[in-house]
This record gives C-alpha cells, structure tokens and sequence, in this order.
C-alpha cells in the first residue's frame, strides 16, 4: 500500500472516531457512557499515526516539495496543538469541564488538520514524488506504527531525529505501560491492506 492509502485509511478510522465523538454525553452521563475507551482508542490512533508521520511522512515532503518545509511545519504546529489536547485528554476524566472541552477543540482541530493533509498537501505530493517512494513509504510507515508511542508526548520534539532515537525509547516505555495496564487491549487495528 502507497503512503497516501495507508495515511487515508488512518484519516477514515479516526473521522469514523470523531463522528461517535461528536454526540459524547457530558456530565454524569460521560462518565458513566463508555466515553473514556472511545477516547483512549482516539489517543492510541493519534498518538501513533502523529509519530510516524512527523517521523517518516513530513521528511519527505520536506524533501520533494519546494514548499515542503512550510507545509510541514504548518502540519506539525496543528499536530504539537493535537498533542496537548490529547495530553489534556490522557490526564482527565469525562465529564470534567477540561476534559469536555480539550475533546471538543481536538475534534475540530484534527478535522482541520486532515483536510489540510489531503487537500493541500497530498495532491501537491502524489504528483512530486515516485510512485517508489510511495510505495516504500507506506510500508515503512506500516511497519513504524505497530512500533510507535502510544502516548501524545507533547513536550517531544517533533523530529524525525528525535522520533528515531529518544522516540523509540518513549515508544517502548508506552508499550510496556499499556500491556501492565491492559490499555493495550483496546489499541485500535491498523488500516488492513486492499
């Protein structure tokens, strides 16, 4: 599967996430609504799809396109937003009026940040790059989110360097919290190959 297939079906998951989320309770009846699981489920996909993207996905963007640098760091500014709702969201409890509002603006704020991906960017991208370097990148991009933070990280750098060396590290700590925890069990699948 080609990059932009692979990141599609991840866009597709997590808008089917914000369509649920949409309606959420408030209140008591948050708490007491399965809200948490749905929102831990959006944290994992996030928090993931976020990782390999500033890891492997805006490099190259940054290295076909003349503008890529600009469209990167625009992309990445929306996601390190994301990241501190999402921490917001990891920290809190349903009903809590922080909690309510960190998912109301992450809601909007990843709609934004999707149409910007494949509005703006994506076109400008498929018709930059190899088909090759598509390919390539899709399977990579495969490959790094079984292995990638399940966690938002806000205060990391969002650097392919970093996400390649300290990134690892974070990643694997989550991974461990998540089995001992059992929050692992309700990572969500990843896009399946067509």
């Amino acid at each position: 599967m080609d990059a932009l297939s692979f990141l599609r079906e991840d866009h597709k998951s997590v808008l089917g996430m914000f369509e649920v989320l949409d309606g959420a309770p408030t209140g008591q009846g948050a708490a007491d609504s399965g809200l948490k699981t749905m929102v831990t489920n959006l944290i994992i996909a996030e928090s993931q799809h976020e990782a390999i993207e500033e890891q492997l996905f805006w490099p190259l963007v940054r290295e076909v396109l003349d503008d890529g640098d600009d469209l990167a760091d625009a992309a990445v500014e929306q996601e390190q937003a994301g990241k501190h709702l999402l921490q917001r969201l990891e920290d809190g409890e349903p009903g809590e009026p922080d909690y309510q509002e960190a998912l109301q603006q992450f809601v909007q704020l990843g709609r934004e940040h999707i149409a910007f991906e494949q509005d703006v960017v994506w076109p400008r991208l498929r018709e930059a790059a190899a088909p090759e370097q598509l390919r390539s990148l899709g399977e990579k991009l495969e490959a790094a989110k079984k292995v990638a933070p399940t966690r938002p990280h806000p205060d990391t750098p969002p650097s392919a360097a970093v996400l390649n060396t300290v990134g690892m590290v974070t990643a694997t700590i989550d991974h461990v919290r998540d089995a001992v925890s059992g929050r692992g069990t309700k990572n969500p699948p990843d896009p399946q190959v067509h």
